[in-house]
């Protein structure tokens, strides 16, 4: 009864490599099963299977088949132990699980997997931090957000509470900008993480779901509070349309939070049972009922895009000065390409930046507001170099004197050289714009920052007694509180 070695041992490459049949002990049995399951959908290994596994499947089925073994695959990166070691069993060099599931939860771990950059091929270090982060990135906004509703609808109509509903596509029109706006990013999340699931694209998904979280309750909970503290039925139910729709989209990416704030919101049975919350159908390509619901609308969504610009551009300037939220401030100069966009924000942007008056102008106006656009020109030497030769000094001289001139078609900059004019092409350069004052001594304290789909804000940091007694009776009058 002892072992023995069995001598004649093929590769073990060629034995995995033979799975996608050999699972089914083809041909000897299951021939139908095979037949209807070959090529599979997807698999998935880590990225030294390249040459490996996926390799000698491959190689097996176009042999045997003349067919690939599989339509998609995942190949993920290493993982790595909190040491930077690969992980391993032995050097147990990683959180204990068991204590990871207990202080995070299952739901935080899997997402901080599927969100990194593992899922692209990249290393990643698994570190009981990096999961904290999590749960403080998405588990808990996604459960404040519904403990927020749960609590207004709760402590409706003298506590007798706000039996919210899903909206109906004839109410979406009446609805406050607001509500339109979160409809319409409802919308585009589900779209987001459908076309990213379809395609295997995982932490794109949750990449998706990360930004919803940010406009959900740093954006839309934080600027409609007045209106669930006053029962307004309208932003109830759009809130609960949109949790409803959100938890669907979840339910893969964090399958037990989802599963409990849903069944909380709809008293349903489980997420998991229920549909994707398609917005699209798929046969005739027109809008489902809930796609009627969650409307897009691109000119009120760029709008607000820009609006939120401008809020994160001036708070990350009020951060850098350390001069905090609740101290008021003289103005803001908000240039952007077309002010009408933003200026009907005009209440929402001093109310939540704190500001007395903020001016709107546009880049060609800039001069008539005292400011002073300029363009700067950086030079790429080593994509300009093999074109230009020893010219390219002429460039670099050029950009750090100012001497040059956009080309009047084409934008791109022009340098005169005692040869005549050369031109920068493509990557050959980049032209950052800034923004100051005209007359750095008509306002002695100013900062200004850069908006993301261009523009800028310049934000007036001078305090005057004023100013600063305002700022110290909110401090007294919140500490009262």
């Amino acid at each position: 009864s002892h072992m023995h070695r069995i001598s004649d041992v093929m590769d073990c490459w060629f034995e995995s490599g033979s799975m996608s049949f050999a699972q089914y002990h083809y041909p000897f049995e299951n021939k139908e099963t095979f037949e209807q399951h070959f090529p599979c959908d997807y698999i998935v290994e880590y990225i030294g299977q390249t040459r490996g596994w996926f390799y000698v499947q491959h190689i097996m089925a176009t042999a045997l088949f003349d067919r690939p073994a599989f339509k998609n695959v995942i190949c993920h990166g290493i993982v790595l132990g909190s040491d930077g070691q690969k992980m391993s069993k032995h050097l147990r060099n990683y959180p204990d699980v068991n204590g990871v599931f207990n202080d995070f939860g299952s739901d935080a771990m899997r997402w901080f997997l599927m969100s990194s950059p593992i899922l692209r091929g990249g290393n990643l270090i698994v570190t009981a931090d990096g999961i904290r982060d999590t749960v403080r990135q998405v588990m808990l906004p996604v459960w404040s957000s519904y403990y927020f509703f749960t609590l207004y609808a709760n402590a409706a109509n003298g506590g007798a509470g706000f039996d919210a509903r899903q909206l109906r596509a004839d109410e979406v029109a009446g609805l406050p900008e607001m509500d339109r706006y979160l409809l319409a990013r409802t919308r585009r999340l589900v779209l987001a993480a459908e076309k990213s699931l379809n395609e295997f694209a995982i932490s794109d998904a949750c990449d998706a779901v990360s930004d919803f979280i940010d406009v959900l309750t740093n954006w839309y909970i934080r600027n409609t509070r007045d209106r669930f503290w006053n029962e307004d039925a309208s932003a109830f139910n759009t809130l609960y349309t949109v949790l409803e729709a959100f938890m669907r989209v979840l339910a893969p990416l964090a399958p037990m939070e989802a599963e409990s704030v849903w069944r909380g919101l709809t008293g349903g049975e489980s997420v998991h049972l229920a549909d994707w919350p398609f917005v699209v159908d798929e046969k005739t390509g027109e809008d489902t009922e809930l796609g009627r619901v969650l409307v897009d609308d691109p000119a009120l969504v760029d709008a607000m895009e820009k609006v939120r610009e401008v809020v994160s551009g001036t708070l990350s300037l009020r951060k850098a000065a350390k001069i905090r939220v609740r101290q008021p401030l003289a103005k803001l100069t908000v240039v952007v390409d077309d002010p009408s966009q933003v200026d009907g924000y005009d209440a929402l942007l001093k109310s939540e930046l704190n500001i007395k008056a903020i001016d709107y102008s546009t880049l060609d106006e800039a001069a008539e507001h005292g400011l002073k656009i300029i363009d700067e020109l950086k030079v790429n030497a080593r994509a300009a170099g093999p074109r230009l030769g020893k010219q390219v000094q002429f460039a670099i001289k050029a950009s750090k004197s100012g001497d040059w001139h956009a080309d009047p078609v084409t934008g791109d900059p022009v340098i005169e050289t005692p040869n005549g004019e050369i031109t920068l092409q493509g990557d050959e350069y980049d032209i950052t714009r800034r923004v100051e004052e005209a007359d750095a001594t008509a306002r002695r304290d100013s900062a200004s920052s850069i908006l993301p789909s261009g523009g800028f804000v310049i934000l007036d940091l001078e305090l005057t007694g004023d100013l600063i007694a305002e700022g110290y009776a909110r401090d007294v009058v919140r500490a009262v509180q």
